[in-house]
């Protein structure tokens, strides 16, 4: 567990994190998140005109099911970043929103299984925190029971989007998973995932990973 005294120093070590995987020189996998949290430091390592790494691929941690031109696209979140790095776009695994729900969840589980089978590794696999104690867009115990034996599925969120999900099984895959977390309405949830609260979704969606760090700022850390 990491505390950052605000929210603009857990922005620079995130970026300064990204930074040195996205220019690493040996094959190497990320996996973003959405959401507002980790946008600003998506924006900070776009600005710093890094060349990527020829072995360099990006996927995400969920996508709602929109067009990915929509402001709700966590795709279109990253674009700045994706942009400044110029990578193909074989090494971009964004969730193919322009299929049906059904088939793109189908889709993007293909592609992670062959970025698997590629034995590309997964190092980081970024994850934010809801405040109701969601990640990615696994919200409840229901989700989890769907995700048995998947790695990616399609879900509906209490919202009313319909979305696409990795999966605790994915999840297992990756290296170390980060999950940032900024905001005072996130200290509960923060809490209960510092204690391994086995009533919550986010907790039970990574307690099969092997290394999993939780980086706050000191709005969402608790007392």
């Amino acid at each position: 567990m990491r505390r950052f005294a605000s929210r603009g120093d857990l922005d620079v070590a995130l970026a300064e994190r990204l930074a040195r995987l996205v220019t690493a020189d040996k094959a190497t996998a990320i996996m973003l998140a959405g959401g507002t949290t980790p946008g600003p430091a998506y924006n900070l390592v776009a600005q710093q005109g890094l060349h990527a790494s020829p072995a360099l691929h990006v996927l995400y941690s969920d996508e709602r099911y929109v067009p990915s031109t929509s402001d709700a696209s966590n795709y279109r979140l990253s674009q700045p970043l994706l942009t400044a790095l110029a990578l193909p776009e074989s090494q971009v695994l964004r969730v193919r929103t322009e299929l049906t729900l059904e088939a793109a969840a189908l889709d993007y589980e293909e592609r992670l299984q062959g970025l698997l089978n590629a034995q590309v590794p997964v190092r980081l696999g970024i994850l934010g925190l809801g405040a109701d104690g969601h990640t990615a867009s696994l919200f409840k115990a229901a989700d989890l029971e769907a995700a048995r034996g998947r790695l990616a599925i399609p879900l509906q969120r209490p919202d009313g989007r319909m979305a696409v999900s990795i999966t605790p099984e994915w999840l297992a895959q990756v290296e170390d998973i980060l999950f940032v977390v900024a905001g005072h309405d996130k200290k509960t949830a923060f809490a209960a995932l510092a204690a391994r609260d086995p009533k919550l979704t986010a907790w039970r969606a990574v307690e099969g990973c092997a290394r999993v760090e939780l980086w706050a700022d000191s709005q969402a850390w608790p007392p």
